[in-house]
């Protein structure tokens, strides 16, 4: 019960941090990026006090990944919005998430969960690459570092705007390529590790089933 309430508040604070970012004020734009860094924070913690307690569930491992895709997809389109990545990289990991979640909750109907010993995935090199520890923390820190960093470039183009902070558009422009690269790698990882959950899962993505109404 306790990490589902962390997973709710998480996903009640990034709109909290969205507001934040929208009022433009310096001071207000570092507050919102430090609440960014916190609900970052809280994606793991939730899954450190379920283990802890033993109060983990297979219910609560896919409430996890619910929250995880709300707050990965608002911090995409407002980054997006705000001109700082291409359109193209939240409706690519949207549209990654959708396939990817579809094919698990027809597994976790099968009593199979994305990570933990009862995975869908069925190969130790799948297993790796999506429901690893590794694979999950090093996808999680790049998705942090780069949101952090959005967010720390939004109050840095504030505080040359209102305080009139001697940063060149050249240093801004090598910033914001640094951001962008981060942002393609962090895609370029989201692919990687939505891949082999649809080709385990292809079985789920190409089975054809009928209604019994529709039965010759």
């Amino acid at each position: 019960m306790e990490a589902n309430i962390l997973t709710l508040l998480r996903i009640a604070l990034v709109f909290v941090a969205i507001g934040l970012f929208e009022l433009r004020y310096p001071v207000i734009l570092a507050l919102a990026t430090v609440l960014v860094a916190i609900v970052l924070y809280l994606d793991a913690l939730d899954g450190f006090i379920a283990r802890k307690l033993k109060v983990a569930s297979d219910f609560g491992a896919l409430f996890d990944i619910v929250g995880d895709r709300i707050v990965e997809a608002v911090l995409w389109i407002y980054f997006a919005i705000a001109g700082m990545v291409s359109l193209w990289v939240p409706m690519i990991v949207i549209t990654r998430g959708f396939l990817t979640d579809s094919v698990r909750t027809v597994a976790f109907q099968s009593g199979h969960t994305a990570f933990g010993e009862k995975t869908m995935m069925k190969s130790p090199l799948t297993r790796f690459m999506v429901a690893s520890r590794f694979s999950r923390g090093l996808y999680g820190g790049m998705k942090a570092a780069l949101f952090v960093y959005l967010g720390f470039l939004r109050f840095l183009a504030a505080a040359i705007e209102t305080h009139g902070w001697p940063i060149s558009n050249g240093t801004m422009d090598l910033l914001q390529l640094i951001a962008t690269i981060l942002a393609y790698a962090t895609v370029a990882l989201c692919i990687i590790r939505g891949l082999p959950v649809l080709w385990d899962g292809r079985g789920i993505l190409f089975r054809k089933s009928y209604s019994s109404s529709l039965e010759p």
